[in-house]
């Protein structure tokens, strides 16, 4: 029976990673996957999921009115859907991935932030948390060795940035993975 899974941290706790070794392992014994990854991520190039140790692969790119439910259905022998970036999907797409799974009986990994540089959550990581089979946090930590659970956003001299689009597509550059204490407090 398959499911809907999400894997969901704060940033650089290993999800593209995981995302890539799972793929990785359903190659091995010889099944398909369709990976996907969000086509406002073009950090190493279009349709590239790439993780910070050096992995990756290429993926088919989604867009706020991508159907997954019609990519899907007519691909042959697909033993498992992944997807990178999820928090960028859509509420009505993240009910396209339930329909994967219940009406195609095909296991859909989904792997994202829950949260933004606010505190806030993502439209698809909030419709992942309500309507996901199985919910597992990745974990990371802070610089002062506690769990990391926000993502902080600074500017070029490190400081806390409080406003602006959510979306923000950057890496170590831009975000740094902080427990709830030093969101609250970072200057």
């Amino acid at each position: 029976m398959a499911s809907l899974y999400f894997y969901y941290s704060a940033m650089n706790a290993g999800k593209t990673t995981s995302l890539l070794q799972t793929d990785h392992n359903y190659f091995e014994r010889g099944m398909n996957t369709i990976l996907f990854t969000c086509a406002m991520d073009d950090r190493y190039g279009q349709g590239t999921i790439a993780s910070r140790i050096g992995l990756k692969k290429q993926a088919v790119t989604f867009d706020k009115n991508f159907d997954f439910f019609c990519y899907v259905k007519d691909a042959k022998k697909v033993a498992c859907i992944l997807i990178d970036e999820a928090q960028f999907l859509t509420a009505e797409q993240v009910n396209q991935l339930g329909d994967i799974v219940d009406l195609l009986d095909i296991p859909v990994l989904a792997y994202g932030l829950r949260t933004d540089f606010m505190g806030n959550l993502f439209e698809g990581s909030a419709r992942l948390l309500a309507i996901a089979d199985i919910l597992t946090e990745l974990k990371t930590v802070c610089f002062c060795g506690k769990k990391a659970t926000m993502n902080l956003r600074v500017d070029k001299d490190g400081k806390k940035v409080t406003s602006g689009a959510q979306i923000e597509i950057g890496g170590n550059d831009r975000y740094i993975s902080v427990c709830r204490k030093h969101f609250k407090n970072h200057p």
